[in-house]
């Protein structure tokens, strides 16, 4: 992945936590877990909230200073207070207002191992590892292990970032660009399972809770524009970042061209780290574009070129 961060100016955004994946395709059919159908799930009652494994989670009442319970699983306020409380100074203010992203990451690793588990019972075929993280490392792995990037894709990566590589030609970086695409698609392979996670097995959290952390949530300038009624295309980027710097302009003349009728943003990863982690952005520059309802329709890495941009807000009825 350092090869390939270099190529596209690529950070990772979050070192404190695992970056929750996002996607916002629809998931992959899976097998309901046995629910109340009355029950509300986090996606219903606060469908931009979720990032991954909670998606499907159920919002009952859990005892107090219980946050999650899913099998043998239990997460309480004080892990998640202990986990805030770990990170460095500049990131701990932003987890105080994300606590259900800091309870999703703890979740993760302890849903996807226990849903390891139930699978090897269910199978009948047990797994080698009997480390978690280990077993996660298994589970995964028959997950993505046929995940691959064709050459039409490699090829209209190079073609849409060419200025990044100088003078290289596609046969020198073909390798790192189908190294990077294949670790991309392997991560949204990931993320759209992660996302099903609470289908395949009951998982609660306190609904008065989450209710309180979603308000926390939406103190940012995403989930303003998302909230807007407006279409939005949000940029994630940073300084000293060559094809971030070549956005620049784009956006600030986007941004007037279509003010008042779409939200044009910047957001800076370094200093907004935990926003970038809750919305999976692995690479930089990224741009996201939310339709009027706040809902993800299409992201692209890398340099976009204007006209591109345009089309895609004309698709979104911005003209």
């Amino acid at each position: 992945m350092n090869r390939c961060a270099a190529m596209v100016c690529a950070i990772l955004v979050m070192s404190l936590l695992p970056s929750g994946l996002r996607a916002e395709e629809k998931p992959a059919a899976a097998a309901p877990a046995a629910t109340s159908a009355k029950t509300p799930l986090v996606r219903e009652a606060h469908p931009w909230l979720a990032s991954g494994c909670l998606t499907y989670a159920q919002l009952t009442d859990l005892p107090k200073g219980t946050l999650l319970k899913a099998g043998d699983v239990a997460i309480t306020e004080k892990d998640v207070a202990d986990k805030v409380a770990e990170a460095p100074p500049e990131v701990r203010t932003q987890l105080k207002k994300n606590g259900f992203f800091v309870l999703e990451q703890l979740a993760g690793p302890k849903l996807v191992a226990q849903a390891a588990k139930d699978e090897a019972k269910r199978t009948g075929k047990p797994r080698s590892a009997t480390v978690d993280r280990l077993i996660i490392d298994e589970y995964f792995g028959t997950l993505i292990e046929k995940v691959q990037a064709t050459d039409g894709e490699v090829a209209d990566f190079y073609r849409e970032n060419k200025d990044t590589f100088g003078d290289a030609t596609l046969e020198q970086v073909k390798p790192v660009i189908q190294r990077y695409l294949e670790r991309q698609k392997q991560q949204e392979t990931i993320a759209r399972h992660l996302e099903t996670l609470g289908q395949r097995i009951p998982v609660e959290v306190s609904a008065a809770w989450v209710k309180e952390q979603a308000a926390l949530a939406k103190d940012n300038v995403v989930d303003k524009a998302r909230a807007s009624g407006k279409p939005s295309l949000i940029d994630f980027g940073s300084t000293g970042c060559r094809p971030c710097e070549m956005m620049v302009p784009i956006l600030a003349d986007l941004k007037k061209k279509h003010e008042g009728k779409a939200n044009v943003l910047f957001v800076h990863v370094v200093e907004e780290q935990v926003l970038a982690a809750r919305y999976a952005v692995q690479a930089i520059p990224v741009q996201v574009f939310f339709d009027k309802d706040g809902k993800e329709v299409f992201r692209h890495v890398g340099f976009f070129p204007q006209a591109e941009i345009e089309k895609k807000l004309a698709e979104m009825g911005v003209k």
